[in-house]
């Protein structure tokens, strides 16, 4: 798998219909690692809502969603999510990422390219200093995947995230750029939107 095959684009309204295939393709996936969704979630409707609360938050400079997209024999498939939420700038210039890719798709590198990319644009467009992601106890295979990237664990926090309708203890991981430096203004959340 080359960087060159897997993309990052903001999620726009037009790409409701790729997300229910995509959403109900990995449902029983998302069942034990995603919060909890409702029947809509899966519909066209219920998507581009969720995608216009998305915008919304990437255009308050609070979140940036992006899809993960793959090239492959002239075709672009979207295989993925990846959203940098919690944006928060001042004395915390940090995100929170999230992803997951299609279950048709895993092990062939695609989650750590897309990581990479985000990484990417978190120190250079976004100009955040740290980023941090929470792993459920238990998947390893998130963990290696974020080390992989550089990130290190930092902490267990017990009941952290409510993932399938349950509370999970997760693991705490984060990655700082240690060349970050201040500048007179953040970096807008919207200017960050190009295909990376």
């Amino acid at each position: 798998m080359s960087p060159e095959q897997v993309t990052l684009r903001t999620l726009t309204s037009s790409d409701a219909p790729a997300l229910v295939d995509l959403e109900t393709r990995n449902r029983d996936l998302l069942l034990i690692g995603a919060p909890a969704r409702s029947e809509d979630w899966f519909t066209e409707a219920g998507q581009r809502t969720a995608i216009a609360h998305a915008l919304a938050a990437r255009e308050a400079g609070r979140s940036l969603p992006l899809g993960i997209w793959l090239e492959e024999q002239g075709e672009v498939c979207l295989v993925g999510r990846l959203t940098l939420s919690g944006i928060t700038r001042g004395a915390f210039e940090s995100a929170s990422l999230g992803y997951w890719v299609d279950h048709l798709v895993t092990g062939r590198g695609i989650a750590t390219h897309a990581v990479r990319a985000a990484i990417a644009v978190a120190f250079g467009a976004l100009r955040l200093h740290r980023l941090q992601a929470e792993v459920q106890v238990g998947n390893d295979i998130s963990v290696h995947l974020l080390q992989r990237c550089g990130f290190f664990e930092y902490g267990l926090a017990p009941s952290y995230l409510r993932l399938g309708g349950d509370w999970a203890d997760c693991r705490l991981f984060q990655l700082v750029d240690a060349r970050w430096r201040p500048t007179e203004h953040a970096p807008e959340v919207a200017g960050a939107e190009q295909t990376v």
